[in-house]
């Protein structure tokens, strides 16, 4: 039976990244992935304020979400976080990462901090989905 939902049951994700990873191994003999998170909290409250949430896997590292609140960009905050992580990629055996952004978030943050575009796709009426990447340094 397939069905199609807005709804998932919570197991689901656990099922479709453990049966991926179990396929993974089977062709490459590597069991690596990984959560990879850097949090960000609040200096005034203690907080959790933002932060950012990837993975890591056969040599690649994901970043699947980043967010600042306005009152904590432009201070440096997100370099750091994006430089953590990507240094614990490297740690973890990651050669490059790979990310998706928006036209109207952050793709010139990206570039910044060496991440070169490789493709782009109209979404939206404005908008255009951006698929970056880089090479990690060892």
């Amino acid at each position: 039976m397939i069905m199609l939902t807005d709804a998932p049951d919570p197991r689901f994700e656990t099922i479709l990244g453990e049966g991926l990873a179990d396929y993974n191994f089977e062709e490459t003999d590597i069991r690596d992935r990984r959560a990879l998170a850097v949090t960000v909290r609040d200096s005034d409250t203690g907080d959790l304020a933002g932060g950012l949430i990837g993975r890591t896997t056969i040599g690649l590292f994901f970043l699947d979400l980043f967010y600042l609140p306005r009152k904590l960009r432009g201070g440096g905050i997100g370099s750091q976080a994006l430089r953590l992580a990507e240094e614990e990629a490297a740690r973890r055996g990651c050669r490059a990462g790979v990310l998706i952004t928006i036209n109207i978030q952050a793709p010139e943050f990206y570039a910044r901090h060496g991440r070169k575009e490789f493709g782009r796709v109209p979404s939206a009426p404005g908008v255009e989905r951006i698929f970056m990447s880089k090479i990690l340094d060892a």
